[in-house]
């Protein structure tokens, strides 16, 4: 069967099934007839930019980016909207000042929108460090947080 079709079946079964494991993954296509190795399934997760999160009951499963931004929907951007004071950068770092007592929601809600240029995330009380690889990664960071106010 084509890549085409073996990337749609991911993205069915990853929509209708907690699919922790890139072996769970491989089990499931077997069962709908794909004969598949673990290394294409590597692949086929990076081409597709599935991302891993973590679910209510503390497991991790894999979703696409656009279900991870839409988990920061509603009134979790309305409190994040509501939270963040300024965005800057210095150098390759993105500092977030937040009103008191927000930096880790609105820390929280950055890592959730699983930005590839994002290294680490580090937040106190009222502001929230965000590392990047480079200055130019940093701009870019920036420039996503002042798209979500």
């Amino acid at each position: 069967m084509s890549r085409k079709s073996r990337q749609s079946a991911i993205l069915s079964i990853i929509a209708s099934k907690n699919i922790e494991t890139q072996d769970e993954l491989v089990a499931e296509l077997r069962r709908e007839g794909f004969e598949i190795t673990q290394a294409t399934i590597s692949r086929d997760i990076k081409e597709l930019g599935l991302i891993k999160t973590l679910t209510a009951d503390n497991k991790y499963k894999y979703v696409t980016k656009q279900a991870m931004d839409a988990k920061l929907s509603g009134k979790l951007l309305s409190v994040v909207q509501e939270a963040i004071i300024s965005v800057v950068t210095a150098e390759n770092l993105v500092v977030v000042r937040t009103i008191e007592n927000s930096a880790s929601v609105v820390a929280g809600a950055l890592e959730q929108m699983a930005m590839s240029e994002t290294l680490g995330v580090v937040a106190d009380k009222s502001t929230v460090l965000v590392v990047c690889a480079s200055a130019r990664d940093a701009v870019s960071v920036q420039r996503k947080i002042n798209g979500v106010l």
